[in-house]
């Protein structure tokens, strides 16, 4: 008889069935919103920080994660970027991308932008629709593309678009969890990679 037991544990406490990366663009709404969004971007780091890079500005990784301004500053952060601001996320974002274009990179790191979106929202549709595939993104604020709602249960009401890339519920994440997780998943990076250089980084086998 098989070992219930015997299973590889958790990232955090709970393994999600979704894939960040599975959808350009998943806009999130209601009072789980924000709490998603954390599982969102720990699962990326958890489960795909060896090929993938996650793009959080400051205020948003303060708003999630609960970080300091000068916390995490280290540019050697395997699997996480936190620029000063969405400005100065959405421009690295854009040169990576464009640089990608250019030189024909096929096979580089996966990009994933976690961020309120306010003020940045034509921006963001246009970086997404210039590379169809190049960027995935996790959006809170007010996006206008398909956005699921989230409430305080967790319960997801999506449209059929987004459907596919989420649970039908996520459990809830506060904000001191998910900063003792983040700081988890990067001392693991640490002690099982070497750094890779951040820009058109090639995606490992």
């Amino acid at each position: 008889m098989p070992d219930e037991e015997d299973e590889a544990p958790a990232g955090f406490g709970y393994r999600p069935v979704l894939d960040p990366f599975a959808l350009r663009a998943t806009g999130l709404s209601g009072s789980g919103a924000v709490s998603t969004a954390r599982v969102l971007a720990l699962t990326a780091l958890d489960e795909h920080g060896d090929d993938s890079l996650v793009v959080v500005p400051r205020p948003d990784a303060t708003v999630l994660f609960g970080l300091a301004e000068d916390e995490l500053l280290d540019d050697d952060t395997d699997g996480l970027f936190i620029p000063g601001n969405l400005d100065a996320a959405l421009a690295y974002l854009e040169t990576e991308l464009a640089i990608r274009e250019n030189t024909g990179v096929t096979q580089a790191r996966r990009l994933l932008l976690v961020a309120d979106c306010t003020q940045e929202a034509d921006r963001i549709h246009a970086l997404l629709a210039r590379h169809p595939g190049g960027v995935s993104a996790i959006l809170l604020g007010p996006w206008s593309g398909d956005t699921a709602t989230i409430d305080d249960n967790g319960l997801v009401d999506a449209p059929p678009g987004l459907a596919s890339g989420l649970p039908d519920r996520v459990p809830a994440l506060s904000r001191v969890e998910a900063r003792d997780r983040l700081l988890a998943a990067l001392a693991r990076h640490r002690e099982t990679k070497k750094p890779s250089r951040r820009r058109s980084s090639p995606r490992r086998p």
